[in-house]
C-alpha cells in the first residue's frame, strides 16, 4: 500500500511554538510568592517550587480521564492542591486571582521560537494547511495570537474551548482535520506532550514529531507515547516533511 502524501501540518502551541522558558522558571516565582503571601502562608520559593510541581502532577492525573475540560477550571483545581499542600484553603477570589495572573504571565511574557515563523512560512509557501491544536481557552489562545501576528502564517487554530475536546480526546483533532478538509494519514503532528500530543494524533493515524527542549518536561501525568519521529528544533522538522511530499 502506498502512503499518503502530505497535506497539512499541526502544531500544538505551548512548549512547541514557543517554550516554556519563557513562562515558567523565574518569571513563575514572584507568582508562586505572592500567592503563598495571599494564602496566609510563610513560605520561600524552594518551598513552594516543589509543592505546585507536586500538584501540579497530581492535577493532570485527576484530569487525565477526562475527555474536555477549561484551561481555567483545570489551574484553578492545581491552585486548589497546592494551598492544601501548604495547610491552606483558597478561596473563590484567590482562585479567581491565580487564574489572571497565570493567564497575563502565559499571554505575555511567550516568545516563539527564534526559527518559528520561518518554518511556518515554510510550510504554507509549499502549500501544506498549517494550523494549531491547543488544549488551551479562549482567552488565551486569541490574543497570544494577536500579539504575535501569528494568523498570516497559519490557515488554521483549533482549541480545546471550541472543541469541546481536550488532546488526547480525538474529538479536537476531528475539529482540526475536518477545517483543513484533509484525512489523518495526510498529515503531521508536532508537540511536546507524549501523553497529549503524540498518543492523540498517533491514535487517529498521523505521523507524529516530538519536539523536546533539553531538560523541559511537558506538563502532564506522566504517561509516555513513542512519536514517530524527535527534533530538537522546528527547522528539522521540515527534512522530515520534505520527505513524505
Amino acid at each position: 500500500m502506498s502512503r499518503s502524501a502530505t497535506r497539512a501540518v499541526f502544531f500544538d502551541f505551548g512548549g512547541t511554538l514557543f517554550s516554556y522558558a519563557d513562562v515558567w522558571g523565574r518569571n513563575f516565582y514572584p507568582i508562586l510568592l505572592e500567592a503563598t503571601r495571599r494564602l496566609g502562608v510563610e513560605s520561600e520559593a524552594g518551598q513552594a517550587g516543589p509543592a505546585f510541581r507536586d500538584a501540579t502532577r497530581e492535577t493532570f492525573v485527576e484530569f487525565r480521564d477526562r475527555a474536555y475540560y477549561l484551561h481555567r477550571d483545570l489551574y484553578q483545581s492545581i491552585f486548589e492542591r497546592f494551598a492544601r499542600a501548604l495547610s491552606s484553603e483558597a478561596t473563590p477570589e484567590q482562585l479567581d486571582w491565580f487564574h489572571e495572573r497565570q493567564r497575563s504571565l502565559v499571554v505575555e511574557q511567550f516568545q516563539l521560537r527564534s526559527d518559528c515563523l520561518a518554518v511556518l512560512g515554510s510550510l504554507r509557501d509549499s502549500g501544506l494547511h498549517v494550523g494549531i491544536v491547543s488544549n488551551i481557552d479562549d482567552d488565551y489562545l486569541v490574543p497570544m495570537i494577536a500579539r504575535v501576528d501569528l494568523a498570516k502564517f497559519l490557515d488554521a487554530w483549533t482549541s480545546s474551548e471550541e472543541a469541546r475536546s481536550c488532546k488526547p480526546d480525538p474529538g479536537i483533532f476531528e475539529v482540526a482535520l475536518e477545517k483543513a478538509g484533509v484525512e489523518a494519514g495526510e498529515c503531521f503532528f508536532v508537540g511536546d506532550s507524549e501523553e497529549h500530543d503524540i498518543a492523540g494524533a498517533r491514535a487517529l493515524g498521523m505521523q507524529t514529531v516530538l519536539i523536546h527542549e533539553g531538560d523541559l518536561e511537558a506538563p502532564g501525568s506522566g504517561l509516555r507515547a513513542e512519536a514517530h519521529h524527535r527534533i530538537g528544533t522546528l527547522s528539522e522538522l521540515l527534512p522530515i516533511v520534505e520527505a513524505r511530499a
